[in-house]
């Protein structure tokens, strides 16, 4: 079997089930592990495929995902090899996801061990179920995420009540609107956008009531199998 990975995480996935030789092409943003980052074939970002190359490796399975690529290059490379799209919006999801390439992939027994180690990695109580917060994934203009996210799934598993959970998808907001919101704590995630301590500091000086964290980016919006590997990040990050 010849795989192309269009997702960084599932990548990611698909070296912890140990198809090490199957995996032929993968994004410039596949990045875990770093061994593949350096030696696997590039076919572009997860939005702008290199669709001709990705032909060329003569795929039998592509593994793409419904957000992080684009429609219509999804639609060109289905004419050419089987595509599986994942959709990830929750925990179980994630679960379903890691089970079902297991099976594509003759690698079932791996999988249910992934899912095993996942499923022991989240087994943690937060100390406080009802911390407020705004996450942040991008600046200029300010994006957070709503209710139908992975990121917001990780989130109420670490105890926070998101305060955009009534809208979808990623919602633009301003600082103004935060300040109102008042929220406990502004997360300030490292991917997309990277934020830094710098952004900290700007901050702080408008919305001075809440504390503000930089958070790991991979460790609430990874699924597949990083969960394993941010586990005691996780558990920490409950005890707030």
């Amino acid at each position: 079997m010849r795989i192309v990975s269009t997702v960084p995480s599932q990548t990611e996935l698909l070296y912890d089930l140990g198809l090490e030789k199957e995996v032929v092409g993968i994004t410039k943003f596949c990045i875990h592990p770093d061994s593949w980052f350096r030696s696997k074939k590039r076919i572009g970002g997860t939005k702008n495929l290199n669709i001709e190359k990705i032909i060329d490796l003569k795929p039998d399975l592509i593994i793409a995902n419904k957000e992080e690529n684009t429609k219509e290059e999804i639609e060109i490379l289905q004419q050419h090899s089987e595509v599986f799209v994942s959709e990830i919006k929750t925990i179980e999801d994630n679960y379903q996801l890691i089970k079902e390439i297991g099976k594509l992939t003759q690698k079932e027994e791996k999988a249910n061990r992934l899912i095993s180690e996942t499923q022991t990695a989240l087994d943690f109580t937060p100390t406080h179920q009802n911390k407020t917060v705004v996450y942040l994934i991008w600046k200029k203009p300010f994006m957070t995420i709503g209710s139908d996210t992975f990121i917001n799934s990780m989130l109420e598993k670490c105890g926070f009540i998101n305060m955009y959970a009534n809208q979808t998808r990623y919602p633009q907001t301003t600082i103004e609107e935060i300040v109102n919101l008042k929220p406990q704590y502004v997360l300030l995630s490292s991917e997309p956008y990277p934020f830094k301590e710098k952004h900290i500091l700007e901050l702080q000086n408008v919305v001075p009531d809440c504390k503000i964290i930089l958070a790991d980016g991979e460790a609430f919006s990874w699924y597949g199998s990083r969960i394993i590997k941010k586990s005691k990040y996780l558990k920490n990050m409950s005890l707030l």
